[in-house]
């Protein structure tokens, strides 16, 4: 295929998978039972950070912890005391554990008591055309407060060389309006324009077959160029085509 080809197979493939029946097989169904601007992106960030492996287990792990939350995230956070923690102590996904999830609810109360909240963190340090930088330092205000050093683990850092798959991904989730319905677009303060692919096995695979990506690792210079390809297709909305990508990897096997 020549550019304009790859050009029109992706974006049928993006008109194809960017739609709301999308949303029952995928992780950010649970971002979608609340309506809530913070409640929304609580749940976001939450479940994408629990989002790698089994997408029926993340799910369904990402049920629990907001029942466990009270299924309401924000004034979880806001209002717990040391009692209503307890009801974590039970929580596991993967390596991510009861004590990881009792040190994020704690990192989230000081985020909006002290930061006005994850979307004024986020939109301080972004770049005209990339929030990796804007990561890397959420993840150090994130964990100013006391907490356990096991726990960093789960943040991801685009300078230490990080494709930082799920921290992108949510960013997609809340900053992209995608008129479809899948994608909330409840982040004025940042612009699809600076959204990065959320990189993983399925979409970077599905890029090299399509010679949109040549490095091995899926790392941040591997995100580097696989943006760089996407904005050629579309400079105000390159994120799209994680539609295609991780349709064509995880549904059709491409």
């Amino acid at each position: 295929m020549n550019k304009k080809e790859l050009k029109d197979f992706l974006d049928g493939k993006v008109a194809q998978y960017n739609h709301p029946r999308f949303i029952e097989s995928d992780p950010i169904q649970i971002p979608h039972q609340f309506s809530i601007k913070e409640d929304i992106e609580i749940a976001g960030f939450l479940t994408a950070t629990i989002a790698w492996g089994n997408r029926k287990s993340i799910i369904n792990n990402a049920k629990r912890l907001m029942e466990f939350l009270d299924n309401s995230p924000f004034d979880f956070v806001m209002n717990h005391t040391e009692t209503d923690l307890e009801k974590l102590y039970s929580f596991v996904h993967r390596t991510f554990n009861s004590d990881d999830s009792i040190q994020f609810i704690k990192c989230l109360r000081n985020i909006y008591i002290n930061h006005n909240g994850l979307e004024t963190v986020f939109a301080k340090h972004a770049e005209k055309e990339s929030l990796q930088t804007s990561i890397s330092k959420f993840k150090t205000i994130f964990f100013e407060v006391e907490h356990l050093q096991r726990t960093q683990k789960h943040v991801s850092d685009p300078l230490k060389n990080s494709a930082a798959k799920r921290i992108n991904m949510f960013l997609r989730w809340m900053v992209r309006n995608d008129k479809a319905g899948v994608d909330f677009g409840i982040w004025n303060s940042l612009s699809p324009a600076q959204l990065s692919c959320p990189l993983d096995v399925h979409s970077g695979n599905v890029a090299r077959k399509l010679g949109l990506l040549t490095r091995k690792q899926n790392d941040a210079k591997a995100l580097l160029e696989l943006d760089t390809a996407l904005r050629t297709f579309d400079a105000n909305d390159p994120v799209k085509y994680d539609f295609a990508l991780f349709g064509l990897g995880v549904f059709e096997g491409f």
